[in-house]
């Protein structure tokens, strides 16, 4: 057993590493909250930390996970049951009867829906270390798992008879039914919680907190990988993205000002000279015209960067608003136009379905050829780029060993106003395999960008 002191540096120190910013300073907070605490109330114990540790609701469900893991409820079988024995009957072939006709499960749901109808948090608690106990391992392995569980006691068919429970005969389908559809349904998601929870706790005994939480564990959405993103995700991401894109887009326009004045007028200034005997003095200069830049968007759309191509359009998206003209532009080994896939309000799973069914990307293999893909982009889409144009670059610059029409992307870079590349891969993979990036990147600059932490600090760097 860790000491209290082992334990607390043990849990800030893997906060810090899941990504949660915990600097010394709120480390010491936090020890000096437990002196105002009783170290035995484990949910003011878990108060005293979030208080002094969690900046953002964002980071919430990351502490709580972290802190179940330090500091468990209950420490080996906690409900006092055996671990997966004699909680199924047997058949007579020596194998489990099926849920649905073993009477022990059955008895099991009912205790479940009891609990679930009365909103017992504490009862139903100690239902799921009992219901992990029996259930959560499969006879003749040492693992846990959540799924044994679920699918044994099948929380969600208990539905209808709860609504049956709460609302009687009354008519179906009016508010009192929605109503005790969301509380059940929140009811059943915090047992399935409760259980993941407890499978969580056992495997950390079993193989260590450290490995657990590492595997258990995602990061904050801020630090979380765009290519590992679930969908919901996404949504979070999308609405994360927006304020960043108006940032991206202000930072461009203030380095395309010539200062204050426009350019010079030099007609204007030559006729003013002659008042000074031919000597320009006073110079006259146009009144500057501000104007929104426009935006074209590369972006890699093969296998080994689809999920990065979410974000990419997700960011897409957000500019739009931002600037006079966005045109998107994907490749895989041939290059087409997506702009019209994108129209705002557009799912963007639903657009890369289209995407990949509509567009035109496959030259020959269906493979990675940036080489050929920039020269399919410069022959259909050469006006694409201008001196008003800022062009964002977004792939992991590998190639398969292809060519790369390095002179091509010179001319690109050369005929913008700004040009960019967002590489998804870690910096320590570029140039490994059939890596071409750092021949990219002699030609315009290249910026890793993985998660929104690296893109804020790409929006920065352009300051």
């Amino acid at each position: 057993m860790a000491s209290l002191v082992d334990r607390h540096t043990g849990f800030v120190a893997e906060l810090r590493r899941a990504g949660l910013p915990v600097s010394v300073a709120e480390g010491l907070d936090a020890v000096r909250a437990l002196q105002a605490i009783d170290l035995l109330d484990r949910e003011s114990l878990r108060a005293a930390y979030a208080a002094t540790v969690v900046k953002r609701p964002q980071h919430r469900p990351t502490f709580d996970t972290l802190f179940d893991l330090w500091f468990p409820a209950a420490v080996g079988a906690g409900a006092g049951a055996p671990a997966g024995r004699g909680a199924r009957t047997l058949g007579d072939d020596g194998r489990p009867v099926p849920p649905a006709l073993d009477p022990r499960v059955q008895d099991r749901r009912g205790e479940l829906a009891e609990l679930l109808l009365s909103g017992d948090d504490a009862g139903l608690r100690q239902f799921a270390r009992t219901a992990v106990a029996e259930y959560g391992q499969t006879p003749g392995q040492e693992s846990w798992f959540s799924s044994g569980v679920l699918t044994a006691l099948s929380p969600e068919t208990l539905m209808a008879r709860l609504l049956n429970a709460v609302l009687g005969g009354q008519e179906r389908g009016g508010m009192a039914e929605r109503v005790a559809r969301r509380t059940f349904r929140d009811r059943i998601a915090r047992f399935q919680d409760l259980v993941a929870g407890e499978v969580r706790r056992r495997i950390a005994e079993d193989t260590g907190v450290e490995r657990t939480a590492r595997i258990a564990v995602r990061p904050p959405l801020e630090r979380l990988d765009f290519a590992s993103a679930s969908r919901a995700e996404m949504e979070a991401l999308r609405r994360e993205v927006y304020p960043l894109a108006r940032k991206l887009a202000s930072r461009l326009v203030q380095r395309q000002r010539h200062g204050r004045r426009g350019r010079l007028d030099f007609r204007r200034t030559v006729r003013a000279s002659l008042a000074s005997g031919g000597v320009p003095l006073t110079t006259h200069h146009r009144p500057r015209r501000p104007h929104k830049p426009e935006l074209v968007v590369l972006c890699d759309a093969s296998d080994s960067v689809s999920a990065f191509a979410h974000f990419t359009l997700l960011l897409t998206f957000a500019l739009r608003e931002q600037f006079s003209k966005v045109r998107a532009f994907a490749f895989i080994d041939a290059t087409d136009e997506i702009t019209k896939y994108f129209a705002p309000g557009t799912d963007v799973v639903d657009a890369m379905a289209r995407l990949a069914a509509e567009a035109d990307l496959v030259w020959i293999t269906g493979r990675s050829n940036y080489g050929h893909a920039i020269k399919v982009f410069d022959d259909r889409y050469r006006d694409a780029v201008t001196s008003r144009t800022s062009l964002l670059i977004l792939g992991d610059a590998r190639s398969n060993y292809g060519e790369l029409s390095l002179p091509i992307v010179r001319s690109m870079v050369d005929r913008a106003r700004h040009a960019y590349w967002l590489n998804p891969e870690p910096r320590d993979r570029w140039d490994t395999g059939d890596s071409a990036a750092s021949r990219y990147g002699e030609l315009l600059p290249m910026f890793e960008c993985r998660n929104l932490t690296q893109l804020a600090a790409f929006v920065e760097e352009l300051a």
